[in-house]
């Protein structure tokens, strides 16, 4: 009788490695992404308290509605605001913004755009206390 000689059985490790890389590619590149995700999340601020200063005769208010806006109580539209803002000699004077959370982000890049081109950059946005 042949003795039997006991040969370790070893596995095959070649398909594991194989495994291991593709786990490892999969979790870097759906980390790229989830970053870039995150990137384009927006948490904006709510102001639930503020320092409350008295209103001075010499600002400038301007609200802005979807609709209409007024500029010190007189209502006016958003095509015809260039003589009023080129009547202001004061660049400097404060200018305080009430803007309604309806507003489209267009329509204030274009009061915006309407200020900054008259030089009126003394801008204080306006929130609800």
């Amino acid at each position: 009788m042949k003795k039997r000689t006991r040969e370790s059985a070893m596995p095959d490790i070649t398909p594991l490695i194989d495994v291991v890389f593709l786990l490892l590619i999969f979790f870097m590149v759906s980390t790229v992404f989830k970053k870039d995700e995150m990137a384009l999340l927006l948490n904006l601020p709510k102001m639930t308290k503020g320092e409350s200063k008295q209103q001075k005769k010499e600002n400038i208010f301007v609200e802005l509605s979807v609709s209409e806006i007024a500029i010190n109580g007189q209502k006016t539209s958003l095509e015809s605001i260039d003589t009023i803002l080129g009547g202001f000699k004061n660049k400097e004077v404060p200018i305080e913004l009430r803007i309604d959370k309806e507003v489209t982000y267009n329509r204030m890049i274009g009061l915006l755009d309407h200020l900054k081109k008259f030089e009126l950059t003394n801008l204080s946005l306006i929130t609800e206390n």
